[in-house]
């Protein structure tokens, strides 16, 4: 019996009255009834729990310290139990990174088809960037080392050819580091410190971290570059140094200049301007990782700024508190106060005057400053006279800068009511890198198909994009294709079609958020499982509830068990097996 059905005895958690009942397993199964009767009790707090308690029971002691033990519910007893998934109305997630498209995985999967059959371009002059040759790259190097050398010519200049063997990876790198020792080589550029190989050092594995290896440092003056001789070795040495780079990392190779660092790769590079793109990979296209985010937003694609308006008092001076956030160093002799007064003696602005008062100038150079240095005169703290040397960059700034390095939670928590999200002026939105939005598929970056509704997604990619690729790139990309297709249907069959999958997650009302989990549930493919869900009807126009009830049913015939708690009548009709709790609510339901 306990093959085909989940048997309760005693439940009597919260007001349920000691039911004994069996539910068929493999069933699409509705729970129905007043509200308060006792159905999300039963099938929640009851069925469900009690799931997952024996499947976190059933896990290593080491796991369930990071899951928690659930308390085991009211009842006395219950056999044929699956293991279980809830799928609520409950918020998802309020990190500003989750989307549409990163829950379904549908963004993981555009990822990866951008990272096959992507066709990249420069970002600068929009030219499609092709592979370099040795030669060309040594050209290019050595043009640099030109172009720099003859800006500065009084000194010498040092180059440094790198080896980027690690980009942004966790780990040790112990063998990494004892195999170049094995090959000769004396120093490593490690997260942007230097190292000599001979030193012992340890990495700490749970971090990311970024490995070059030093090829070789070339010292070059304006009088060694007017030598004949000097010039042609120098090109043989640099072919040989950018040879034995290439070979340690893929292809890639960096020049090092005191300001600057150039990336150069045998696999991408621009004829035009030479601009080059390392090996194009999945994670390059996340805006979750380093190597592909917006460097000014950090891939939020918004970025938090202060609101003049917010930390103005217009009809206060400077002196009476008219700026907010600086109220409390009015009376304070600080270094920061002393140049603000020094500043407006010597630029003309009023401290006495209200600030809706001051003209735009005045006001102007208040909050954004004047980039100008200025000598400031006060006493340290032995209490002698001293003077020092400051920029005025403005207190919007300051308060900015403040805002972003302080480790005070509570100095945060007090700037960010003058903060204001604006959209980000370096990527404006997209979150990525503008060499990653320049690869296209079918003439589209991954952001402008991100921000397509997923039903005019899943026309595009079920009969369209397939028709415009080339033979090579459909043999490439079926599979991933056919995922896609797959699950923008699914989405589209719970009635989300209006979505587009760069919609963030907390903008999402309960009853989208949980009809995303379904699909991304019938996305798996799971099988032998008890699924749990919480009125998914809701929110619904009533046309779409069947394309719902269809997804319900797909779920049923993988091979698994559908519990709903609805009140919806057709869903109720369309359930193989109905159970109703009441006949009220509280103290007077929890009955069958």
């Amino acid at each position: 019996m306990t093959n085909q059905f989940i048997s309760i005895r005693g439940a009597r958690q919260h007001n349920l009255k000691n039911i004994d009942l069996d539910i068929p397993k493999y069933q699409f199964v509705v729970m129905t009834g007043v509200s308060g009767s006792g159905k999300s009790s039963l099938a929640f707090d009851t069925i469900y729990a009690e799931g997952q308690r024996r499947y976190v029971e059933s896990l290593s002691s080491y796991a369930r310290q990071f899951l928690g033990l659930m308390d085991k519910p009211d009842v006395d007893r219950i056999d044929g139990l699956s293991p279980s998934i809830s799928i609520d109305q409950k918020t998802v997630s309020h990190n500003p990174r989750s989307t549409v498209g990163t829950t379904t995985e549908i963004y993981d999967y555009l990822r990866l088809l951008f990272a096959r059959i992507g066709h990249p371009k420069c970002p600068h002059d929009g030219t499609e960037i092709k592979k370099l040759s040795l030669d060309e790259i040594t050209t290019l190097a050595q043009d640099e080392i030109y172009k720099v050398t003859n800006l500065v010519k009084k000194i010498p200049h040092l180059f440094t050819i790198l080896s980027p063997v690690v980009r942004n990876k966790k780990g040790e790198f112990n063998d990494l580091f004892d195999n170049l020792r094995s090959k000769g080589f004396s120093e490593v550029i490690v997260d942007g410190k230097n190292f000599p190989l001979n030193d012992d050092f340890a990495l700490l594995k749970t971090n990311p971290h970024t490995i070059h290896a030093v090829i070789d440092k070339i010292s070059v003056t304006t009088t060694d570059l007017k030598d004949q001789v000097f010039a042609s070795n120098l090109k043989t040495r640099l072919n040989n140094s950018l040879e034995q780079a290439m070979r340690l990392s893929a292809g890639l190779v960096i020049l090092k200049t005191k300001d600057s660092e150039i990336l150069y790769s045998e696999n991408y590079a621009c004829p035009v301007c030479g601009h080059s793109l390392p090996e194009i990979e999945p994670r390059m296209f996340s805006f979750n990782s380093p190597l592909g985010a917006c460097e000014t937003c950090k891939g939020l694609g918004s970025i938090q700024k202060i609101d003049p308006l917010r930390i103005i008092n217009s009809r206060l001076s400077y002196n009476e508190g008219g700026i907010l956030p600086l109220n409390r160093l009015l009376m304070a002799e600080t270094w920061y106060t002393r140049l603000l007064k020094t500043v407006a003696e010597e630029e003309g602005v009023s401290l006495t005057l209200p600030l809706g008062d001051l003209s735009q100038r005045d006001l102007k150079i208040l909050l954004y400053g004047t980039g100008k240095k200025y000598v400031v005169a006060g006493t340290n703290r032995s209490g002698r006279p001293t003077k020092i040397i400051e920029v005025w960059n403005g207190i919007i700034p300051r308060l900015e800068e403040k805002y972003f390095a302080t480790a005070s939670e509570w100095s945060r928590l007090d700037l960010s009511q003058y903060m204001r999200e604006e959209l980000c002026g370096t990527c404006l939105g997209a979150k990525l890198k503008a060499e990653v939005l320049a690869i296209t598929v079918d003439g589209l970056n991954i952001n402008e198909m991100a921000h397509q509704s997923v039903t005019s997604l899943q026309k595009y990619f079920a009969q369209d994009l397939k028709e415009r690729l080339n033979p090579y790139e459909q043999q490439v990309g079926e599979g991933i294709l056919k995922e896609v297709t797959s699950r923008l249907t699914f989405l589209h069959n719970v009635g989300l079609g209006y979505l587009d999958l760069a919609r963030q997650s907390k903008t999402l009302s309960g009853g989208e958020q949980q009809r995303i989990r379904l699909a991304s549930q019938i996305g798996t493919g799971l099988t032998g499982v008890l699924y749990v869900l919480d009125e998914p009807s809701i929110g619904l126009h009533s046309r779409d509830v069947d394309a719902l009830i269809a997804s319900l049913k797909r779920l049923v015939d993988l091979g698994n068990t559908l519990i709903v708690v609805e009140h919806d009548e057709e869903t109720i009709r369309s359930a193989d097996y109905v159970i109703e709790l009441g006949p009220a609510a509280g103290i007077h339901g929890g009955k069958l």
